[in-house]
């Protein structure tokens, strides 16, 4: 066996562990309520054994990471399954540092579940290793990447107990305006993250069916002497094509409920070899976590963040208002020194220019601008609690826009991570 082939198998066992972990922090909190023990001696029970298995899948992860190190020659962080797969570890890794800090089983009920979906979401990727293409193959690609993803790792866990705090907080039986406002982005914020599973649900559902279609798109090109010439490249699609992409004609497609045929072509200024599929995933995400949100709502008669309200109750909400902002404290200088100055650095050695406004870049500063702004209104105007939590969600949304929705709407320098 390569010792690729045994990263994957690491790999798989991080994320059962962490899926087993996961069941064990719900069973030290919610389980509370039903034990014969004291609830303390109960939480402390099971908050052991869940950190210890989340443990043992951090170092599943560990294995997986060096050993697909040691056997490809190059850092796995090339590609968006890598990348995604390292994030993943790198929130495990912040995770565990914080609960040494704090020594709170909750957090582990929120942080693992946002682990196991970002380690299901890089598994849609291809992840035969890749060559580095040559702008990649520098020492600074492994100090750019790997610190941007550890500082967006604590951002991680400040957006999971700041989550954590409205949930808390929030009163979900109110039938004031300010109430009913906070239940709806509360919601929306619930929502948002079952997009993302429905996603991987959809992806996953398909191609164990074996679908695909496949769509020839001609692409016109101007060379640097002003002269148009026009290529034809093939476009193959894993979901049904609900989008089809811009000017192209369709090679293949597999009939999907009756649909011969895509329903809409991709806009004209998304005119690229992979734009009209990237937009189908987008509608697919939409469509597949819309029906997961309903069939969740069906189930438990009511809004989700009502449903886990009552698991937030006898939790100081102060304590976590502290989690949140710590973790955001520890991330913010790995982040700039990552996103920002290392990456400056690195794309001065590949393309010759510190800042070149490629999208990727925009959307680092983007988000380096808006955790300033978390901290200065945190420290300078005494922004506690309900307005502190609701930017680590906000600030979080914009860090998963930056990795995700980058790569699947706009195209750019950094493209070669898309989907």
């Amino acid at each position: 066996m390569s010792l690729v082939d045994f990263s994957s198998d690491a790999f798989i066992v991080a994320f059962f562990l962490y899926c087993f972990a996961f069941m064990f922090y719900v069973i030290a909190i919610a389980g509370k309520k039903w034990s014969n023990r004291d609830p303390e001696q109960h939480e402390r029970r099971w908050g052991r054994i869940a950190f210890g298995t989340s443990s043992l899948g951090l170092a599943a992860h560990l294995a997986f990471f060096f050993t697909r190190w040691a056997g490809s020659g190059q850092i796995p962080t090339s590609n968006m399954y890598e990348f995604m797969t390292f994030l993943g570890m790198s929130i495990m890794i912040a995770f565990t540092i914080v609960y040494f800090i704090y020594r709170k089983a909750l957090l582990g009920m929120f942080a693992l579940p946002l682990t196991v979906i970002i380690v299901a979401y890089a598994s849609v990727f291809p992840q035969e290793v890749q060559p580095l293409i040559p702008a990649l193959q520098n020492v600074w690609l492994k100090v750019h990447v790997t610190t941007a993803a550890l500082g967006e790792a604590f951002f991680a866990v400040g957006f999971a107990a700041g989550l954590m705090y409205l949930l808390r907080v929030v009163d979900f039986k109110g039938k004031t305006k300010e109430a009913r406002r906070s239940q709806f982005w509360v919601e929306f914020s619930l929502y948002t993250i079952i997009v993302i599973v429905g996603f991987i649900f959809a992806v996953f559902a398909f191609r164990g069916a074996g679908y695909e279609a496949q769509f020839v798109q001609e692409q016109s090109k101007i060379d640097t002497k002003g002269i148009e010439s026009t290529t034809t490249e093939t476009v193959d699609y894993t979901l049904p094509p609900i989008v089809k992409p811009y000017n192209s004609q369709a090679v293949s497609i597999e009939s999907f409920l009756g649909m011969e045929e895509p329903l809409f072509e991709a806009p004209y200024w998304m005119n690229g070899v992979n734009s009209g599929r990237k937009l189908n995933t987008v509608v697919w995400s939409v469509i597949a976590g819309t029906l997961l949100y309903g069939l969740l709502r069906l189930v438990f008669r009511k809004p989700l963040g009502a449903v886990i309200h009552p698991v937030m109750e006898g939790i100081d909400p102060e304590d976590l208002d502290e989690i949140s902002y710590r973790s955001i404290a520890i991330g913010f200088p790995i982040f700039t020194l990552g996103a920002l100055i290392f990456a400056m650095i690195w794309a001065n050695i590949a393309w010759g220019r510190f800042w070149g406004w490629d999208p990727k870049e925009v959307w680092a500063l983007i988000t380096w601008l808006f955790y300033s702004a978390y901290l200065h209104f945190r420290l300078s105007r005494g922004w506690q609690g309900l307005r502190s939590a609701w930017l680590a969600v906000i600030g979080f949304v914009i860090v998963l826009f930056t990795l995700i929705g980058v790569n699947l709407i706009i195209a750019g320098l950094h493209s070669y991570s898309g989907v």
